[in-house]
């Protein structure tokens, strides 16, 4: 084989051969012909309004700065206009903050607001409508199903997106093709994974969502940053595959940051941006000329678009530079408008022209008819679930667990009066609690789900009918149906309910039916807000009012008249109503209904036994006695009203791109004002990095933690990284890059499902460092910044990231003025003062964020500074500044260890040391940047002059898998590359001697910083943050004001008469649901805090304790003032004892019952890492401790009585009943005294009017309900709760931050041996 010819062919210039370059390396394709679409972009502008909006435009209007008529619109597109015609690939280049994506977004009529106003015109073929037209668009955040494998997430996509006459033979062709066409081969049956079970490498991921895009067949396809993640090889590939799409009629228009040289050739138009303008639109092969027409000529083995990125950048390093950068932008727009009109239509000029199809020939336009959607949704739905192990757990897990306990709690109820209570308690709990752990699951669950529909929605590949169909159809096997009968079977006959298969039946179809109540109000909940705080504030808000308008804790009669017309709305009226009927009157031709154990002797016919008849409690419930038929017609039509209300907000409620108005520019102002002193390698003390046979290997078990399987992510290692040099590691996507970094910061750890397994030796300077040296010595920038709290400036995550992590001996003048150092050094002095940005609100630019990321690493002044795709994401002028920077930070002294994927040509040279991997893990080079080129020269591969050596070298070490002769040939040439080194160079990075010892590595240690010094910090930080942050604002504050707002409403007045007194019992067990509320709120706010906690925890910025106690000491001010707002409506208003003593007793069984619903969130979400799961069990938990609290259950089992007294619950209802009712006289009112609605009399306190053992005083009811006991010691045991809930948070919360210590060590190392 010539090997110089291999070597060639990889970089084969496409402007030269490209043709027949095409037909040896791609495959073809079996798409359909596509209908032509000639895109033109005519004079087209875009504009936001960036004033204030809402509350924060009230301090403007105050100060008369502004009126509220008054708009502040910032330009963001500049009259740009361009022809794309079919058959081309066009690019659009530009700088950060230059209007690339806006651009993409409005060709592809993905954009749109309130606040958004667009000039110009858009065509397709002449016709401004794109929705005529076939197209489709791939983002730069990949969505997919992380629990399908590629193959089959590409099968689905076809079975959606290919035209109906394709046949089923045909699209599992097409999807092997595109399989090998974008180099899936060897991951294709990976599953895709997510940050939490790792699957398919970025790279891998965002192949694969090119590759459902691709399957669309589309006319036009619109690409964003689509090779952003990828390494410089897969990147060639990539968009050798769209050039091959673009000449088969099709027009590709793609963004892109760094496009490697022989990628340029590929192009056919090019759209270069600059501030929102185009300095130049038409044919790339007019580009390079029409520049050098105007002075600015292309130097020799420079990449024409780095040169071109860098020429419409504005360079801030100064400002005689800014200056001249900025005239000569200027000068290029300019001189672009004098000229666009003759040079938007030469794209393309010289292709033949491509008729448009005949009517006849056209192909459907449409995607998978509804019957086929449904039916894959189906399928795919299903699968996802039973391979979302922990999920459907939760789901079964919650309905024997809810059904086990809460039959125990009402074990075999008797006839009593007590069994007659307990029983309408458990059927509270049957028609309303158990729907409500479903309903809280389901709307976590679909906030995570809803996203892949919104996107499939946008593209019209499904319709909002079959998503709502496929979802149920999906689980009717396996949750919508078992769920209901495994806790109807099991809960039914442990609570003594007559052993009838009709009634039993009956029950089950209730149940069965408030279940899927609960999954479309979820559905309905979620269509109306995307994130989990919003959506459960509305469903805890719509649960809230169907359980006061039920008749159980409230009855009807009692509720005031202008809320009594709600119970007609509340689907728990009618489940709790059929329930009572089916038990109480229901199966028997006796008109007194079901008779229970009335001690008087005469049976019926004495006034003495009618409360123990079922027909007098269906009238104290205000029920009519036939109350089955019509309710169950009832809850089905709740079905059909929420999921048909869901579908319509679905259907006609977009999901919009968000507006910014956090800054009023996007222009990384940052840019080159690095202020970088190299200081000498004798200054300080220097590291070495050394790795000797280092590998790394993966356990994977499977749920029962009996199987395993064991994977290499990285083969023995030999290689040294010295200080003062940038030190590269590369290599293919899949190859154990980050793997790589992650083991040397110590940044694994081993799982319950998972077990990493690392061989031979790190040394530091010749010395094995302690794990506590390697924390202390190592920084390590992650490729995500999202670490970086978003509603801060960049000076303040700088400042109190200083003062959090430097030596706590240095004053707090000494921190700051290293703060304003790194700053400074760091080039982030123009954007010091603005917001960091999230996705809700737009701050700084991605390399801003960057260079925020590494300055907070480097704050400590870090001997090893380890950093993982540094420029990932950035055009190729921000990466070349981001990576003087390294350069800088390098010749300080310092170690710097980095992976990259597609390095610029002009940075090679400054590659000290280079780390080359293959896909699997396996070294093919390890030694001087120098010598990389030397030694596969000595292999028969010679790098040729004009290419890239990054470039050339990746290529090399990549499997080609688009063609069967083409991966034969490459995988032989990298396993004999692989071999070599591993037989030839095993021994060639010997150890460098050093003098230093290991109590020079030892005193490198750092300690957290002190408690006392980080806690006021880290409160001062989070208090920034939240009280600029609305969604956190009110996810603390809406819950509880929102809850006591309905409560108010239904029981206020509240009354002194018999019928009086379930209604207030039911006041005061409703208080307890505020055990739910607090763990919604942590559910809201506590999974997004501890992730910060955790990346800096790892980093040794702190103590466990010091986040804790900053999290909670934060929570509780917020709790205080919501709870004195719950007791000012629910005593004052509602009507109980107008006392001081009761105000702040009420006020603080609130904020004690909250905060304990808070501690359980932390306890869960710290042990699961699946929230759903998490909210599934903290659901079961909270709803059991409501049942056991003392209202709804009088006769609970000896044992679980016991647990009853860890509850909150308990003691919350054990001191507010007795202060609440004690001295209480119920006036009597007569049986015939009242009539309640519905058919019933209303004959109160289900005990009846005035009939015979109908309690009249405060005191007889707490003994009838055995809550007669010392309040003073109830409060005092609800305040015990609440420390030692939150002191077993804690415990937890830091035994997990210690990898749970020496048990787990010694339980892994079991399991180890066995598996052995």
């Amino acid at each position: 084989m010539d090997k110089d010819l291999e070597a060639g062919w990889l970089h084969e210039p496409a402007e030269s051969n490209y043709s027949s370059s095409v037909g040896k390396t791609v495959n073809d394709l079996s798409f359909h012909a596509v209908k032509a679409v000639d895109v033109q972009v005519r004079n087209l502008s875009v504009d936001i309004d960036v004033s204030p909006a809402g509350i924060k435009a009230l301090p403007a209007i105050y100060k008369g700065r502004t009126k509220p008529s008054t708009q502040t619109h910032k330009r963001i597109l500049h009259d740009v206009s361009a022809k794309m015609p079919s058959g081309s690939l066009t690019a659009i280049l530009g700088g950060s903050g230059s209007g690339k994506t806006t651009m993409l977004h409005a060709l592809s009529h993905r954009i749109g607001g309130s606040r958004l106003r667009m000039g110009g015109e858009i065509l397709y073929n002449g016709d401004p409508h794109i929705s005529k037209t076939r197209n489709a668009y791939v983002m730069q955040h990949d969505v997919l199903l992380p629990t399908l494998t590629v193959r089959e997430t590409l099968l689905y996509a076809a079975e959606l997106r290919l035209p109906p006459p394709t046949t089923p033979e045909e699209r599992r062709k097409v999807v092997e093709a595109v399989i090998l066409e974008l180099g899936l081969k060897e991951c294709a049956n990976t599953k895709i994974g997510n940050n939490v079970h790792k699957g398919c490498s970025g790279g891998e991921k965002r192949r694969t969502s090119l590759g459902v895009q691709m399957l669309a067949n589309p006319s036009v396809l619109f690409l964003d940053e689509v090779t952003t993640g990828l390494d410089a090889a897969s990147a060639f590939q990539l968009i050798k595959t769209l050039k091959l799409l673009a000449s088969k009629g099709r027009t590709v228009i793609v963004t892109i940051h760094q496009p490697r040289s022989e990628i340029w050739g590929l192009f056919d138009g090019l759209v270069l941006l600059s501030g929102g303008a185009a300095l130049y639109s038409g044919s790339i092969k007019d580009c390079l000329p029409y520049f050098d027409e105007l002075d600015f000529p292309l130097p020799a083995f420079v990449n024409p678009a780095e040169f071109l990125v860098d020429l419409a950048a504005i360079d801030n390093r100064s400002p005689e530079l800014e200056q001249e950068s900025s005239a000569r932008v200027e000068a290029l727009k300019q001189a672009w408008k004098q000229t666009s009109t003759n040079r938007t239509s030469s794209i393309g000029d010289d292709k033949p022209v491509i008729e448009p199809l005949s009517a006849a020939d056209q192909p459907d336009k449409g995607h998978a008819y509804a019957g086929r959607q449904i039916r894959v949704l189906t399928a795919r739905t299903f699968k996802i679930t039973y391979r979302d192990p922990m999920g459907m757990a939760g789901s079964l897990v919650e309905a024997f667990s809810m059904a086990i306990i809460t039959g125990w709690i009402f074990l075999n109820l008797d006839g009593s009066l007590a069994g007659i209570r307990s029983r309408q308690g458990a059927l509270y709990t049957a028609s309303a609690l158990q729907g409500y752990l479903i309903l809280i699951f389901e709307t976590y669950r679909l906030t995570i789900d809803i996203e892949l529909f919104d996107r499939e929605y946008a593209e019209g590949v499904v319709s909002v009918s079959s998503f709502l169909i496929s979802r149920r159809l999906a689980r009717v096997l396996v949750e919508d149906f078992p769920i209901p009968l495994i806790f109807s079977a099991i809960f039914y006959f442990m609570a003594g309910f007559e052993a009838h298969a009709s009634q039993f039946f009956v029950f089950f179809a209730i149940n069965l039916l408030l279940h899927y109540i609960a999954v479309t109000l979820a559905m309905l909940c979620v269509s109306v807000s995307r994130n989990f705080a919003g959506a459960s504030l509305i469903g805890n808000m719509a649960y809230t009012l169907q359980s006061l308008g039920c008749g159980y804790f409230v009855q009807s009669n009692q509720i005031p008249v202008w809320m009594r017309w709600l119970k007609w709305t509340a689907y728990v009226f009618y489940g709790f109503g059929a329930l009572a009927t089916n038990e109480f009157v229901g199966h028997t031709s006796n008109p007194a209904g079901r008779v229970y154990d009335c001690p008087a002797p005469g049976g019926v016919s004495n006034p003495a036994c009618e409360q123990y008849t079922g027909a007098y409690v269906m009238r104290s419930l205000g029920f009519p006695s036939d109350w089955i038929k019509r309710p169950i017609i009832a809850l089905l039509g709740f079905v059909i009203v929420f999921y048909i209300g869901a579908g319509v907000i679905l259907r006609y409620k977009r999901v919009g791109i968000g507006i910014s108005r956090a800054r009023q520019t996007d222009v990384d102002t940052s840019l080159g004002k690095e202020d970088l002193t190299a200081r000498s390698m004798d200054d300080r003390q220097n590291v070495t990095v050394s790795l000797q046979k280092y590998s790394l290997d993966i356990q994977k078990r499977d749920p029962s933690l009996r199987k395993s399987e064991q994977k290499s992510i990285l083969k023995p290692i030999n290689t040294v990284f010295e200080p003062g040099v940038l030190n590269v590691i590369m290599g293919p996507s899949g190859s154990g890059k980050t793997s790589l970094l992650s083991l040397m910061a110590d940044r694994l750890h081993d799982k319950l499902s998972t077990t990493y397994k690392s061989k031979g030796v790190m040394l530091f300077n010749n010395h094995i460092p302690s794990p506590d040296v390697v924390r202390s010595m190592c920084s390590y920038v992650c490729q995500d910044d999202d670490a970086l709290l978003p509603c801060l400036t960049v000076r303040e995550n700088l400042r109190f990231a200083a003062g959090l992590r430097l030596p706590h001996h240095m004053s707090k003048l000494e921190k700051r003025q290293r703060a304003e150092s790194v700053l400074l050094k760091m080039g982030l002095k123009d954007c010091a003062d603005n917001l960091v940005g999230d996705d809700l609100v737009k701050g700084i630019s991605g390399g801003e964020k960057r260079r925020v990321t590494i300055a907070i690493q480097i704050l400590t002044d870090p001997r090893i500074l380890l950093l993982d795709e540094p420029t990932s994401g950035l055009d190729a002028f921000t990466a070349s500044s981001i990576m003087t920077v390294l350069r800088g930070l390098a010749k300080e002294g310092r170690t710097l260890i980095l992976t990259i994927h597609q390095a610029r040509s002009d940075l090679f040279n400054h590659f000290g040391n280079i780390l080359l991997l293959a896909r699997g893990g396996s070294p093919v080079f390890a030694g001087k940047g120098s010598d990389m080129l030397p030694h596969f020269a000595s292999l028969g591969f010679h790098c040729p002059t004009a290419t890239n050596p990054a470039d050339f070298a990746l290529d090399l070490i990549t499997v080609n898998l688009q063609h069967a002769s083409l991966e034969a040939i490459t995988r032989e040439k990298v396993s004999s590359l692989i071999l070599d080194w591993d037989n030839n160079h095993t021994d060639h990075t010997a150890i460098i001697p050093s003098t230093t010892n290991p109590s020079t590595l030892i005193s490198q240690t750092r300690s957290p910083t002190p408690f006392t010094t980080a806690f006021p910090l880290l409160l001062a930080r989070s208090f920034l943050n939240f009280t600029r942050s609305p969604p956190a604002l009110i996810a603390r504050t809406a819950q509880v004001l929102g809850f006591a707002i309905i409560i108010t409403l239904f029981f206020a007045p509240l009354k002194q008469d018999t019928y009086s007194i379930q209604t207030r019992l039911g006041f005061i067990q409703e208080f307890q649901a505020l055990y739910f509320v607090g763990m919604l709120q942590n559910v809201a706010i506590y999974p997004t805090e501890s992730k910060v906690f955790y990346r800096e925890h790892d980093d040794a910025a702190y103590s466990t304790s010091a986040f804790f106690l900053t999290y909670t000491t934060l929570e509780i001010p917020f709790e205080i003032l919501t709870s004195l707002l719950f007791a000012l409506l629910t005593v004052i208003a509602a009507g109980l004892p107008r006392t001081p003593q009761l105000f702040f007793i009420t006020a603080f069984n609130c904020f004690a019952i909250v905060n304990c619903g808070e501690s359980v969130g932390i306890m869960f979400n710290t042990l699961f890492e699946h929230t759903g799961f998490a909210v599934n069990v903290m659901a079961t938990v909270l709803s059991l401790a409501n049942i056991m609290g003392g209202v709804m259950s009088l006769d609970i089992p000896p044992f679980l009585q016991g647990w009853n007294h860890l509850s909150p619950v308990k003691w919350g209802l054990g001191n507010l009943a007795p202060w609440t009712l004690r001295g209480v006289v119920f006036s009597c009112v007569d049986v015939d005294g009242g009539g309640g609605e519905g058919g019933g009399n209303g004959e109160g306190a289900r005990g009846g009017g005035c009939g015979n053992g109908v309690p009249r005083t405060g005191e007889e009811v707490l003994r009838l309900y055995n809550l007669d006991t010392n309040p003073g010691l109830n409060l005092m045991a609800l305040g015990i709760c609440v420390v030692v809930y939150r002191l077993v948070a804690w415990g937890i919360l830091e035994l997990k931050r210690r990898r749970w210590g020496w048990g787990f060590k010694r339980w892994s190392m079991r399991l180890r041996r066995k598996e052995r």
